[in-house]
């Protein structure tokens, strides 16, 4: 005779189904940063008509007791529970659910209509009560015996029916009544919590051997302590150096990237190594590592922290090189293979093997270049092309760093496919640079930054937005004028949460590529140094100052997923929302840095916390500027010439009891 299994849940009748937010099966965590909330969902039903307790259950990675928050029901057995995230690191929540034997007797007795149906249904209800009192304990054991009691009084079965639908009672019951054949969800997913500027900075690229001190012909971390007042002054707050290593001399790049250098040029930084040291050495002409960390030390001061560059390449001199030959893809002939992407070449830098039979001690070696920075001081590092290392490295990488320095931040500049850009922030870097560089047109910001904002990717894609890098100049910039440049940082710094500029090349609207169609800079300070006249009366570093001052003042600029887009019945022109608690802010923007444009803006007043029967204020917070309104429909008019953005400011119009107008 067969010998009869059955499955050892089979009396969990709950099901647990499409638990949100989910990535990837569980695979990669999502991210948050300190104090920000966790909305869990789920589909959660069971057979016939029994009542369900469900709960999110949530804790520290490691820890030993979960945290509980009890789910809503919705509708359609769709289940929610919020919670907020108050610690750094890892973060596990799970869902899980049973039925409820008080809850389906509260439901069950409250439709009962025969008095004799009512007393046999408090019976049951009392030896829950009466069950649930032994395992409580103190002033809670005490109420559940008096609630027991008052069950079972002598007063009329229809004010005892009464009395089991308290949510005093039932409040009591939720914690110390018997889970029974509790359904567990089949994965515990995890969040990633980071520190605050992980979801909100505001960066300046600038090149330290550029940042001159008087009488010096080379620049230094020194000259990059002059700047740092007036940068911190414009309202940033991560201040990122380009790599700061010695520079390789074997087919160093000249000015405008010449394939051949003449004895006094500085070549790329990016082509890391020389006879002087490696990715852990600094180049001498811009100081020692006791000049680096007083830069940190200074920086922070000024409410600046140092973002370091991270390229995991070398230059044929670089000592790797020799010391480990094999950690490089070698040619038939034996010689090392350089960086290529065909008809590009850059005999300048050899990349890594990544499939080498030694790829242990080369991930060893470049975990411990960023641990070395870590102990210097730096906690934010932008990697150079992340996309073309092998993604298992990353992912253990930055999971090894953030499990011992949780306020570490990653920024990934992969500008390439969008599967490989999701795959790279999946694996673990806190920030990603996107395709805002070249989307310009009303119906490519509103589709790329909605999909941002609203698709579910936005759990783990955290976008940092840069209208210009030393790489890229786009062609907007080159022929929109002063208008272009101030449109196109206002955008990022409303649009995102997150935004950085190439800092010099922007404030003073460098414009100029090394040829026509070509998105490289003319003269780029890639190859050469580059001194600079800061205090130009025509730089734009007020109004970068103006912009991340009301970015820093709004809470709803702190965000990315509460962008909205509005209508306005004008292709040139983009209108916008942000929101967060009291604050309602309506950007408009002209897409056209060359003509005036006008239209008209339809609000969603409800949404913004207006009345539809009341007039309110528009205050430009750029300008200064107030507009009084009315309505869902209003008329905007921006000049490029004077500004192509309006960042307002809604306030309500109301009446106070003297009888005069004010805003709130």
């Amino acid at each position: 005779m067969n010998s009869i299994t059955f499955p050892p849940s089979g009396r969990a009748r709950a099901v647990i189904e499409r638990v949100f937010p989910e990535i990837e099966g569980g695979d990669f965590p999502i991210k948050r940063t300190i104090g920000e909330e966790i909305l869990v969902e789920a589909h959660i039903y069971t057979d016939g008509h029994d009542q369900l307790s469900c709960q999110v259950l949530h804790r520290p990675a490691g820890a030993e007791k979960w945290s509980e928050v009890a789910m809503a029901h919705k509708s359609n057995d769709h289940w929610q529970a919020r919670f907020n995230v108050t610690g750094l690191g890892r973060h596990e929540y799970t869902v899980i659910a049973w039925v409820d034997r008080f809850l389906t007797w509260r439901h069950d007795i409250a439709r009962r209509e025969e008095e004799a149906d009512i007393l046999a249904a408090l019976k049951v209800g009392i030896d829950l009560v009466t069950a649930a009192a032994k395992r409580a304990e103190g002033s809670a054991a005490l109420a559940l015996k008096n609630w027991a009691a008052e069950l079972g009084a002598t007063t009329t079965p229809q004010a005892r029916q009464l009395m089991a639908q308290s949510e005093s009672l039932a409040d009591l019951m939720a914690i110390y009544a018997e889970r029974l054949f509790v359904t567990e969800y089949h994965r515990v997913l995890a969040v990633t919590v980071e520190v605050e500027r992980a979801r909100f900075s505001a960066w300046y690229e600038i090149f330290p051997r550029s940042c001159l001190t008087e009488g010096a012909t080379h620049g230094s971390f020194a000259g990059v302590i002059k700047h740092l007042p007036d940068i911190a002054a414009m309202g940033f707050d991560v201040l990122y150096l380009p790599p700061i290593h010695p520079i390789g001399r074997s087919f160093r790049k000249g000015p405008n990237n010449s394939l051949k250098a003449g004895p006094d040029d500085h070549g790329s930084p990016w082509a890391i190594g020389a006879a002087e040291g490696g990715h852990r050495d600094i180049h001498p002409q811009l100081g020692s590592h006791e000049d680096f960390r007083h830069l940190v030390t200074k920086a922070r001061e000024q409410g600046l922290e140092i973002a370091m560059d991270i390229a995991f390449q070398c230059s044929p001199d670089h000592p790797y090189v020799k010391q480990h030959p094999s950690w490089f893809r070698h040619r038939p002939d034996g010689s090392i293979q350089y960086a290529e992407n065909p008809p590009k070449k850059y005999q300048d830098i050899y990349p890594f093997d990544f499939e080498s039979e030694d790829w242990q001690a080369l991930w060893a070696e470049l975990k411990g270049v960023v641990e070395h920075w870590i102990e210097e001081g730096v906690r934010i590092f932008r990697v150079d092309n992340p996309h073309t290392k092998p993604f298992p490295f990353w992912e253990w990488l930055i999971g090894s760093i953030k499990a011992e320095h949780p306020d570490t931040i990653f920024l990934a500049e992969a500008f390439t496919r969008p599967k490989i850009m999701h795959r790279l922030a999946k694996l673990g870097f806190t920030q990603s640079y996107t395709y805002f560089t070249w989307r310009n047109t009303k119906e490519e910001l509103t589709e790329y930054f909605t999909e941002l904002a609203q698709h579910e990717s936005r759990e783990y894609f955290r976008p940092n937005l840069w209208p210009n890098t030393p790489d890229i100049l786009p062609e907007f910039l080159q022929f929109g004028g002063r208008p272009g440049f101030m449109l196109r940082v206002a955008l990022a710094a409303t649009m995102g949460a997150n935004y950085g500029i190439y800092g010099p090349a922007y404030e003073l609207m460098e414009h100029e590529a090394i040829k026509p169609g070509s998105e490289e800079y003319l003269n780029s300070e890639k190859y050469q140094l580059r001194t600079r006249d800061f205090t130009r009366p025509d730089s734009l570093r007020s109004y970068i100052a103006r912009l991340n001052q009301i970015r820093r003042e709004n809470m709803a600029l702190q965000s990315d997923w509460n962008l909205r887009f509005l209508p306005i019945d004008n292709p040139l022109m983009i209108c916008y929302s942000k929101t967060a608690g009291d604050e309602a802010l309506v950007m408009v923007a002209n897409l056209d840095p060359h003509n005036a444009q006008a239209g008209w803006v339809e609000l969603p007043l409800e949404d913004l916390g207006i009345a539809p029967d009341t007039s309110f204020q528009a205050h430009d917070l750029v300008s200064g500027a107030r507009f009084l309104w009315q309505g869902e429909r209003n008329f905007v008019r921006l000049d490029p010439q004077a500004s192509p953005v309006h960042i307002l400011r809604l306030r309500r119009r109301v009446r106070s009891e003297r009888d005069f107008d004010y805003f709130l």
